[in-house]
């Protein structure tokens, strides 16, 4: 395990000060376990308050000694949520001096209606301070990647580049998709894989990925993404099942790696045999969209633009029916970024017109689908630096053929 630096938090923490005197807040309160490690170094259980300037202070519940041992801020303990309030007025006099009404932000987008109504409460106190909605601040902040977690996504590549070689070495005829996941998995926890794929969206979950050949893997499911899988039943609608793998069909192989936090997403197609001639082709299609992708990835050019383009090849290619998705369930983007969660910002959808930047790490991920017969494609992931992308994924990109 590699752990960064106390710098590596300070500096964030200066970068989100920047942002809260730019928004007028006077602190961000910060709740969400990803957060806290994000700006403290530690992922238990408790409150982070970081003033407009000054230092940061880690409120914590359990574990304290867990918490001193790893973060790169102040540690008070927490004795109950009754004392936050108080403890802030302490440790921050000139946020509530007078009883001033002080504005704090926070993440709102993942903090669940019951605790922020009793932190509402608390910080209200008797002279009206608010909680506000920081999401958008904290997702640009971490938009861009330092040195450090570029490194820490290439060992989470590497890792799954050799995972997935071992693994397809054993692919054979009438093995199940769930065996095949398990061959990968294996693999990846061996080399420091956490087991899961950490994600933002409200129910949306991630163990490793997802394997699903032929038409399993063009089933729709609830997964916000252009192929879930059939997976195990009802209490696990997604990723893999047990169906048996066949000759000829497709084999979505759409896997990650979370090594020490930060996560890399990538997608190869595999084939016992080989591929009928219209899968092929649009498998074919899909790398000549993710070579377009790769020209357009250039710092300045508005996210937005590279789906837009993605859309118009795959239109000029008889393929909108079947482009990331299909019918109600197309979804309506062509990539996402990833750090400490697969879906972070930015996103390559209509609308999102942030400028891409030097730092962003990005997985790009075109995909047709079948009903019926399954689905192909291919999915990078991209570090945006001042002279175009730098490709994180390390596995050999090439259409994997057994024969």
């Amino acid at each position: 395990m590699q752990v960064p630096g106390k710098n590596e938090f300070l500096s964030r923490i200066d970068r989100l000060q920047q942002s809260l005197r730019t928004q007028g807040s006077d602190g961000f309160l910060v709740t969400q376990h990803i957060a806290l490690y994000y700006l403290t170094g530690s992922m238990q259980a408790g409150f982070a308050f970081v003033p407009t300037a000054g230092d940061a202070t880690f409120y914590v519940r359990r574990s304290v000694d867990r918490a001193q041992d790893e973060s790169a801020v102040r540690v008070e303990p927490l004795p109950t949520l009754r004392a936050f309030r108080p403890m802030l007025e302490r440790d921050y006099p000139q946020l509530f001096a007078s009883g001033r009404a002080a504005t704090i932000a926070t993440e709102m987008d993942v903090l669940p209606a019951q605790t922020y109504a009793k932190l509402a409460q608390l910080i209200a106190g008797g002279d009206g301070s608010v909680l506000t909605d920081g999401s958008a601040m904290i997702r640009r902040l971490r938009m861009i990647k330092s040195p450090y977690e570029i490194g820490r996504i290439e060992a989470a590549a590497a890792a799954t580049a050799e995972a997935l070689e071992e693994a397809t070495a054993e692919l054979k005829e009438g093995m199940s998709e769930l065996a095949l996941m398990a061959r990968i998995e294996y693999g990846l926890r061996m080399r420091g894989h956490i087991g899961l794929m950490r994600t933002r969206s409200y129910n949306m979950e991630i163990m490793t990925g997802m394997v699903g050949a032929g038409e399993a893997a063009a089933e729709p499911s609830a997964f916000d993404g252009p192929a879930g899988g059939r997976g195990l039943g009802p209490a696990a609608p997604q990723s893999v099942s047990r169906r048996l793998i066949s000759r000829g069909e497709p084999i979505l192989i759409d896997i990650g790696c979370c090594i020490d936090g930060y996560v890399i997403d990538q997608t190869r197609t595999a084939v016992i045999g080989s591929l009928p001639d219209g899968l092929a082709a649009a498998y074919e299609q899909s790398v000549a969209i993710i070579r377009e992708a790769e020209r357009l990835m250039m710092p300045g050019t508005p996210s937005e633009l590279l789906y837009a383009a993605a859309i118009e090849q795959a239109a000029k290619a008889g393929l909108s029916a079947n482009f990331m998705g299909h019918g109600m369930n197309q979804v309506k983007f062509l990539g996402h970024g990833i750090g400490l969660e697969v879906d972070e910002w930015p996103v390559l959808a209509r609308g999102f017109a942030d400028p891409l930047e030097p730092g962003m790490t990005i997985a790009v991920e075109p995909k047709f689908t079948f009903p019926g017969r399954g689905v192909v494609g291919i999915e990078n992931s991209y570090v945006v630096t001042d002279r175009g992308p730098r490709q994180l994924t390390k596995s050999p990109e090439k259409l994997i053929v057994v024969p």
